[in-house]
């Protein structure tokens, strides 16, 4: 009995632990028989709560062993771990140094070297400029002080100190790049300068570190002045403007050296965003944001000592001027184009050269006798038929006669007005009109012009003239600049005088060339004085006018004294119509008061003399002794 239950609880218990096994490797699922579910039969709950307690206490040595062995080892893991981070480091410094070394600051991109020539007449007002960039190179030392300390108050208040570069702003710009985020600025006013002259603007990693290790020798290697002189001459103003010198004429019309503590200030400002701050002075809304950055900046320049208080407290926010600025087409063109062809020959260098060199031309030409008398040339109406006013009969039979006045004209008539006025015994050429508008025609009608002169050169035969004017009387067409500079010759008793339209050329401060009156004689005193005597008007009289023509085409008259030689021209044309080309014509009525109106008008516009002024007190080494030059009314 007592060996058959043994048997059978053997058999029982076998099974049950074998169940219990199974159903183990199953997941514990529910049994189906005596001894599989879990808990059941005394053997089978006991050894499956043992097996668990074993596996954990496993577990956990092997948890206790692997902190210990950590323990122990930690020091010589650190140890490994600070060696590999300094020969990295090590790697990363010997690569920067390497990179250092073998890094050569480039030269500035050819569009950064060119530069634009400016024109201005013989006051320094701002005629126009040739070139491919509006810029133009000077020498630090014509910038005022507290436009300097302007610019670096905005830009880069740490320039004296620093090393040429930010590492904050490297590592935002860095960070920037590489999450692609809203890409950051240069920072520094050397890296900004690195960036625009040296290198292309491209905003990737590479071209970044390049900029930092070009920075930073350019520091070393370069006084913080000649690399403020390089970024104030190429950063970017708005307007067109690169460079402090274009930027001063074209927001307030002076040079850089001229410019006020809040012109700078200004200027300084617009550095921020110049294509956005470029419309101050016309956009409110631009003006005023741009009024509270300026203040900020003189703010800056107080707190460093860069101006006084008082400079500060008295400062007012600068008027600017109009924009966007007209072009230069109309007038002006007319005058460049004369005075760069003989800027170019005086230097022994091409008109493009010329253009590209930053070069300033001061010119002989007075603007604003120049701008009057294309106003009193534009003045003039055309009449196609029809009777004059008696006005208008008395102003043309005073001018060319009464046979003119008979004359009527029919069709479309486009007259031709050339004024030339020059400095007897000198050779300046003050007034150049070459025509109505340079965009619609620009040949020059009183330099390149051949104009039929008829009676205008009576006053010339007969006498002996010597070079230049040798074969004057034969020549049936002159130029009105050279019949002008024939009656300039009797109005300097003889002395021919070369004209020219250009004083004085300047680069970066320095004088290249300066004119002086090219004189020779060629007429004799006595000849001279015939011409006088032949000039309707008594002898002596001063001044003295001669009024030409060539039949109906052309009409001329010379206003001379010593001062001053005015010379206008008039001619008239059909103009052309599709493939029908322009064909000579009658002069209309209204060209004998045309004419007057223009010589009188110039006339008085140009000459005059100051109350208390003497004109004798100033002599002119071109005019012979006793003569004296042209006061200037607009001077």
């Amino acid at each position: 009995m007592n060996g058959a239950d043994v048997d059978t609880g053997g058999r029982a218990g076998g099974t049950g632990v074998a169940v219990i096994a199974d159903d183990h490797d199953r997941g514990g699922g529910p049994g189906h028989g005596p001894g599989r579910g879990p808990g059941r039969g005394p053997g089978g709950g006991r050894h499956g709560a043992g097996g668990r307690g074993r596996l954990m206490a496993g577990l956990r040595r092997r948890l206790v062993k692997r902190r210990i062995r950590i323990r122990r080892t930690r020091g010589r893991r650190l140890r490994r771990a600070l060696v590999v981070l300094l020969a990295l480091l090590a790697n990363l410094v010997g690569a920067a140094v390497v990179a250092y070394h073998l890094t050569k600051i480039p030269e500035p991109h050819p569009e950064t070297a060119m530069q634009s020539t400016v024109f201005v007449d013989d006051h320094g007002d701002y005629l126009g400029r040739r070139g491919p960039v509006d810029r133009q190179e000077i020498p630090l030392s014509q910038v005022p002080r507290y436009v300097q300390e302007a610019v670096i108050a905005a830009e880069n208040r740490s320039f004296r100190s620093d090393t040429g570069i930010s590492p904050r702003a490297i590592a935002r710009a860095a960070w920037a790049t590489v999450s692609g985020g809203d890409r950051q600025g240069g920072s520094t006013i050397t890296q900004q300068y690195v960036k625009n002259a040296l290198l292309s603007p491209e905003q990737t990693l590479s071209r970044k570190a390049r900029e930092a290790l070009i920075s930073i020798k350019l520091d070393r290697t370069r006084s913080k002045d000649e690399i403020l002189q390089g970024y104030l001459n190429t950063v970017y103003f708005g307007r067109g403007a690169a460079g402090i010198q274009s930027a001063a004429r074209n927001y307030f019309g002076v040079d850089a050296k001229d410019l006020t503590v809040s012109q700078g200030a200004a200027l300084a400002s617009v550095i921020n965003i110049p294509s956005y701050y470029e419309k101050a002075g016309s956009d409110p809304k631009v003006t005023a944001k741009l009024v509270d950055r300026w203040e900020w900046v003189l703010d800056a320049m107080a707190h460093s000592g860069a101006i006084t208080s008082a400079q500060r407290a008295g400062a007012r926010f600068p008027a600017f001027r109009f924009y966007p600025p007209g072009d230069t087409d109309g007038q002006r063109q007319y005058l460049i184009d004369a005075a760069a062809s003989e800027a170019a020959d005086r230097l022994g260098i091409t008109e493009d050269q010329l253009a590209r060199g930053g070069y300033t031309v001061r010119t002989t030409f007075d603007l604003t006798a120049q701008d009057a008398t294309a106003e009193l040339a534009a003045d003039g109406t055309e009449k196609k038929t029809g009777e004059k006013t008696a006005e208008e009969k008395a102003a043309d039979a005073k001018a060319g006669g009464k046979k003119r006045a008979e004359v009527k004209t029919s069709g479309d008539v486009r007259v031709h007005t050339a004024v030339v006025a020059l400095v007897p015994g000198d050779g300046a050429v003050r007034v150049l009109y070459g025509g109505a508008d340079y965009a619609s025609q620009p040949f020059n009608d009183a330099r390149d012009g051949a104009v039929e002169a008829g009676t205008a050169l009576q006053p010339f035969s007969g006498m002996k003239l010597l070079d230049p004017l040798t074969d004057l009387t034969r020549t049936a067409a002159p130029t009105p600049l050279r019949l002008a500079s024939a009656y300039a010759t009797a109005a300097a008793h003889g002395v021919y005088a070369t004209p020219y339209t250009v004083a004085k050329i300047t680069r970066a401060g320095r004088t290249l060339y300066e004119a002086h009156p090219r004189t020779r004689t060629a007429m004799t005193r006595a000849d001279a004085g015939m011409v006088a005597k032949l000039l309707y008007g008594r002898l002596d009289a001063a001044p003295a006018t001669r009024t030409g023509a060539a039949g109906l085409r052309t009409l001329w008259q010379t206003t001379y004294d010593e001062h001053l030689t005015l010379t206008v021209a008039l001619f008239a044309e059909h103009p052309a119509k599709g493939k029908k080309e322009a064909l000579p014509a009658p002069l209309p009525y209204t060209a004998g008061s045309r004419s007057l109106s223009v010589s009188e008008g110039v006339w008085s516009k140009i000459v005059g003399t100051a109350e208390g002024h003497d004109p004798a007190a100033e002599p002119n080494p071109g005019l012979p002794t006793g003569q004296t030059k042209p006061i200037l009314a607009t001077r």
